[in-house]
């Protein structure tokens, strides 16, 4: 905060002296655009900091300092009152931080007893089987293949949506397969690909716990969502010894 400060205040005090010498700023003279482009940037940026300063304040005492005279503040008194400041934007950072966790405790919440809802009544379709873990799947289409193991490499097509039937992700948008190690994706995608022989092709419902959990992902995937797969096994890449 105390460079920008300091820049700000330099770029203030060549833009007054440049103010008593012309009424309007000659952008063909690189020095006068590129000080005026770095002023935007700057007063953008505080502006985004929400410090609060008040201009006429600020370039009293720019001109009071590059004009000879004595500030109007004493040392200590600058030196406190910039010591209010930092500790005022800090009691802001956090505020706005525990904002943000309660509003996505708030969401976690809410979204754990959608899941549990939802989970506990798609268990009772027809079809659905639900494993120990929780994991539930259908099968859509029997495949006779080999089932891969954890350290395998498998290539699949996929599509992912959430509860409300948003589509986040799928290996048709990318136009081709996806390939990765079975024992390096989320919980749920590494049991159900363990119970696929290659050929099927199932739709998998993956509860918070074995997907992202409390976390969420990025803007994507909320905190504790369920996920909604449909899976087609179209091969296995077995490791070698």
């Amino acid at each position: 905060m105390k460079t920008i400060l300091a820049a700000f205040v330099s770029l203030l005090a060549f833009q007054s002296a440049f103010a008593a010498e012309t009424a309007a700023p000659d952008f063909k003279d690189p020095k006068i655009r590129r000080s005026y482009a770095v002023g935007v940037d700057i007063a953008e940026s505080l502006q985004q900091q929400g410090l609060g300063l008040d201009g006429d304040a600020l370039a009293a005492a720019i001109r009071d300092v590059l004009g000879g005279k004595e500030p109007q503040m004493k040392k200590e008194e600058v030196t406190q009152a910039l010591k209010e400041l930092r500790e005022e934007m800090v009691k802001k950072m956090q505020a706005e931080m525990e904002a943000e966790q309660k509003k996505m405790a708030g969401l976690a919440a809410k979204n754990k007893k959608e899941a549990d809802e939802f989970l506990a009544e798609n268990k009772k379709r027809e079809g659905i089987v639900t494993t120990e873990s929780g994991l539930q799947y259908k099968v859509l289409t029997k495949g006779e293949g080999k089932t891969p193991k954890a350290t395998d490499t498998v290539k699949v097509h996929y599509k992912g949506a959430l509860l409300g039937g948003k589509e986040f992700d799928s290996s048709h948008k990318h136009g081709e397969p996806a390939k990765f190690p079975v024992g390096r994706v989320i919980k749920g995608w590494v049991e159900v690909l363990q119970l696929m022989p290659v050929g099927s092709k199932w739709q998998v419902f993956i509860p918070p716990a074995l997907a992202y959990g409390e976390e969420g992902f990025g803007d994507v995937i909320e905190p504790n969502s369920v996920l909604i797969f449909e899976v087609e096994l179209l091969g296995i890449e077995e490791s070698k010894p």
